[in-house]
């Protein structure tokens, strides 16, 4: 028997190379790895006669290359005992290395025994080195192909145009699945059951698993009430077909199958609906196709599944089997490459969307979206201009999913990614009566995310200053339902530019005082601190997230409430409350809230923090005669997923029969609404309205002195110290964003005294100038920071703003290269600089540097514009014509704005938050206490919006 060693040598070299080069989850790929498992077996059992034969007959060369193919060969049988998942890979490569050896000393032996390339030393020498070489090359060829090939083939690149309109997305008008952009490989359905059979992977994965069966993935479906309802609602307003804009991320099962067909109300109990985002869903796509979002992947069906899930013993243990020994080909199968290194383009895919005429009857305008502002970001490590930047750069997965220990196979260094995906959503596991989950997204909301500090104080007049009224949008701007940051630029002042108030700050680090009978502002800073996106994220026209002020003395009175929640807690906020949201209008002025965002036609407001930025909330408190010694200034960043009324809709809502019927169309809904409805049969554990928890997200509390009516006034007192040069600074930004330059510069003055060698007070300063067109103030202070980093971008950046702004444009070109170099994917410094070279005319060199903006986001409006210039400066018309049609389809519909006046008269407390720079007053509390002004006012506007500015909808207690 030991004449066929050679042979089965060479197929089992063979055989090892094709499965380390070529692993897949096919069947010819199954065969070899069950011949190879076998061929080694055999192998093994003829180990001691051949052994017997080689240290009987042949050199010591051969005897030795036998010796470790022996070893190698237990190593081998040990790993089919053990497998080789990512903890035994030492052991795998060891059995290579041990076999590759011996297969290199006994080819070397064999060819010297047919005299091949002569005999002697040197012959030998010969033929080792050249066998070494082919080895290695051999070697090089399987590794490349094996790791930088396939992860070649599996990157997320952006086309070079997006799409004419919606009907070119996706499968198009007459596909399976649209309007999502999702896509199957063989264009066919897939079978629901695909998606439900998530326990299967429990048997390797049980940590992993139990993770996930708690998560909002796993409840993004009809077992979530509040999405329940809200496609219901679609359904019954817009039709079928387009709610499956929304399937394509929450319902794989219904929508792959063909189910989605079929109107929601008669299926939504099946197992199918209930599905959720299961395992089998993010990890069987296997391409994205852009960072355009929408659903914008294709998945696949493998086959072999069936195996994983059988309920036949024997076929579930020789997958189970397969998989242990060999588990590349199922990880290939269900972690592409782009799902570890292209993170965010990966989730992308679902955390960025768009609607268009297929879904609202409308035009484009883009809905919530995470992909952008990150990408543009310091967080991402791609953005020149941020405020600030983190040690290190982050994607999606370093906050949402975090390492854990496990003992899960495929665990790397006894650690997997948590698939719990910890996020802000308290509404699910409320729903669920799930603690744990709950207490995983209170700990995260909690985890200094955000931060939250009374600043400072400064007096104010008896009577609230109004600015002038301030445009959502100066210029071209995006059609937006959702912020936008560092992805666009600002190239011009867009509002008042305030003026820099006497201030009292930092609190804490200066004691304060107040007199009694004067009115006071009270400026408080939200700062994102380990935010990767704007602040709140998500669909936030959903949410309730406020910032709340009280004010008390030491004897209990309060004196100042902003941010009051009615019924003890669990009602709406007062209308008057900072919001932190997008509140959006249908065509009649009908607030957004039932999560019909293809209903909006126009945007009254919004609010978001960018990551690594603040906000500055103004409040106007008036110090009531009756006031203490001391008065407590506690500020609270509140968050409640989801808002009151909408939650009261989900579970309760139904047309009020009372009220006269109100006209409903996809653009608009003037129904009224009461909360009376059954709630026996709504999903999830809890059958009845949740009281859903607010979350204290961060405080900070700040006492002040306060002094008698007759004292004198106290004296402003600024203090600029080292400590406080970040609390400064956060000052500034949130000033900046509201386009009050002027105290901007103050606050950021103040923090280049704090610390002078540090380089942002400078930059900011200069930000500020450059904003304002004072070029050669800027030009000095921007000096200054690069004095103390000559590379610093940002200040690159805007100092190319002001060369450009005096027509040096070769100066701004250099500085801006300069930029590109450390940040290639800022997408606002690549248009600036195809801006500079468009008005040089050069319209080519303009033209590359647009062309890059679209690899980095399709969609971007300035992009388009500036191409359909350059192009007509090229005299080629077809394609001005091309981006000018894209432009258009992105650009905002300006006069939608119209719509907002009777709503802005109606509801004042929006008006105010509607300015970019505002103050909040109390709501009324004791009549016998003095208040700020409007108080009653906003106390009326509080009774009159019990259920939250909801069509005139009938409130309720919210019990059954």
């Amino acid at each position: 028997m030991t004449r066929w060693r050679f042979p089965l040598l060479f197929l089992l070299t063979l055989s090892a190379i094709y499965l380390y080069m070529y692993p897949a989850a096919t069947i010819i790929y199954g065969v070899g790895v069950l011949f190879h498992t076998a061929a080694g077996i055999l192998l093994a059992i003829l180990l001691i006669p051949i052994l017997r034969q080689v240290f009987r007959d042949c050199s010591l060369e051969i005897r030795f290359g036998w010796l470790l193919i022996a070893v190698g060969t237990l190593f081998g049988l040990v790993l089919i005992k053990i497998g080789t998942p990512n903890r035994f890979r030492f052991w795998l490569y060891l059995h290579i290395a041990l076999c590759a050896a011996g297969v290199l000393l006994v080819g070397t032996s064999w060819l010297t025994r047919r005299g091949w390339l002569g005999k002697g030393f040197a012959g030998a020498s010969a033929r080792f080195a050249i066998l070494c070489l082919v080895m290695a090359g051999i070697a090089a060829g399987s590794w490349w192909t094996r790791n930088v090939a396939w992860k070649n083939s599996s990157r997320v690149v952006n086309p070079h145009m997006p799409m004419e309109t919606m009907d070119g997305e996706g499968d198009g008008p007459f596909g399976k699945f649209f309007p999502s952009s999702a896509q199957t490989r063989d264009g066919k359905n897939i079978p629901a059951k695909y998606f439900m059979q998530s326990q299967a992977c429990e048997r390797c994965h049980s940590d992993i698993y139990k993770q996930w069966n708690s998560s909002a993935h796993h409840f993004s479906s009809f077992n979530n009430q509040w999405y329940r309802k809200s496609i219901e609602y679609m359904q019954d307003v817009a039709g079928v077909k387009s709610s499956k804009w929304c399937a394509g991320c929450h319902d794989p099962a219904l929508l792959f199958s063909g189910m989605f067909d079929t109107p929601i109300r008669q299926i939504e109990n099946t197992p199918a609906a209930r599905a959720g985002l299961s395992c089998m869903m993010c990890h069987s796509i296997v391409e994205v196709k852009s960072t355009m979002g929408q659903g914008d992947f294709v998945l696949e069906y493998p086959k072999l599944h069936e195996l994983a899930a059988s309920e036949n013993p024997v076929m579930r243990a020789l997958h189970d089997f397969m998989v242990k020994v060999n588990p590349e080909p199922h990880r290939r199968t269900f972690l592409k490459p782009f799902m570890r290194e292209q993170t965010a383009e990966f989730c992308s895919g679902c955390h960025k969307v768009h609607l268009d005429v297929p879904v609202n009857k409308y035009r484009w305008v883009r809905g919530f979206n995470e992909y952008d502002n990150w990408q543009a970001s310091g967080v991402s490590g791609q953005g020149a201009r941020s405020f600030y930047y983190p040690a290190n750069s982050m994607m999606c997965a370093d906050c949402h999913m975090p390492l854990l220990p496990s003992k899960d196979e495929g665990n790397i260094n006894g650690f997997v990614h948590s698939h719990r995906f910890p996020g802000a959503n308290t509404a699910v596991p409320t729903a669920n009566e799930d603690p744990v989950q709950l207490a995983q997204s209170v700990n995260f909301l909690k985890d200094k995310q955000v931060t939250v500090d009374v600043f400072g104080i400064s007096p104010a007049e008896k009577e609230i200053t109004h600015p002038a009224p301030s445009p959502l949008a100066n210029g071209q701007e995006l059609s937006t339902t959702f912020a936008v940051g560092e992805e666009a630029d600002v190239t011009s002042p867009q509002g008042p530019k305030g003026e820099a108030r006497p201030i009292t700050a930092p609190l804490g680090r200066v004691q304060a005082s107040v007199r009694r009978g004067d009115d006071y502002l009270v400026d408080v800073v939200v700062r994102t601190r380990k935010v990767g996106h704007f602040f709140p994220g998500g669909t936030v026209d959903a949410f309730d997230v406020w910032l709340e002020l009280q004010a008390t003395d030491e004897k209990g009175q309060i004196l100042f409430w902003s941010g009051k929640v009615e019924d003890d807690g669990k009602g709406p906020v007062e209308p008057g409350a900072h919001f932190y949201r997008s509140q959006q209008i249908d065509a009649h002025g009908n607030v957004i809230n039932k999560r019909n965002a293809w209903s909006n036609r126009a945007v009254v407001y919004v609010h978001l923090i960018p990551p690594g930025a603040a906000d500055a909330v103004h409040f106007h408190m008036h110090i009531p005669e009756n006031a203490g010694e001391k008065i407590n200034l506690h500020a609270k960043l509140n968050y409640r997923k989801f808002m009151w009324y909408n939650t009261q809709f989900s579970y309760a809502g139904e047309e009020d029969t009372t009220q006269p019927k109100g006209a409903t169309t996809p653009d608009y809904d003037d129904r009224k609404f009461d909360f009376h409805g059954e709630t026996s049969g709504v999903a999830g554990a809890l059958k009845r309205i949740p009281d859903l928890p607010i979350i204290t997200v961060a405080e900070d509390t700040k006492t002040v002195s306060v002094l008698l009516a007759k004292d004198p006034a106290p004296a402003p007192s600024a203090v600029a110290v080292k400590e406080d040069w970040m609390r400064w600074n956060d000052y500034g930004i949130g000033l900046f964003l509201q386009n009050d330059f002027k105290g901007a510069e103050a606050a950021f003055t103040k923090a280049t005294e704090a610390d002078p060698n540090n380089f942002d007070g400078w930059v900011n300063i200069g930000r500020v100038r450059t904003q304002e067109g004072d070029t050669a103030g800027a030009f000095k202070v921007l000096d200054k920071a690069l004095s103390l980093k000559p590379n610093l971008a940002r200040a690159n950046y805007f100092y190319a703003r002001d060369l450009k702004e005096e027509g040096k444009y070769d100066e701004a070109i250099a500085k801006l290269q300069s930029v590109l170099q450390q940040y290639p994917r800022d997408r606002v410094v690549r248009n600036e600089l195809g801006r500079i070279y468009f008005l040089q005319k050069k319209y080519s060199d303009a033209v590359k540097e647009f062309e890059v903006t679209l690899g980095i986001d399709p969609e971007d409006l300035q992009a388009h514009y500036n191409l359909m210039l350059c192009y007509n400066g090229l005299g080629d018309d077809a394609k001005a014509e091309a981006h000018k049609i894209r432009y258009l389809r992105y650009k905002a519909d300006e006069s939608a704005q119209a719509i907002t006046g009777p709503y802005r008269q109606n509801h004042p407390e929006d008006n105010n938050e509607r300015q970019s720079i505002h103050e909040h007053v109390s709501v009324a509390l004791n009549p016998a206490k003095p208040v700020a002004p409007k108080a009653q006012k906003s106390a009326n506007s509080l009774k009159k919006s019990a259920n939250g500015r909801s069509n005139g909808s009938t409130a309720t207690s919210g019990k059954d």
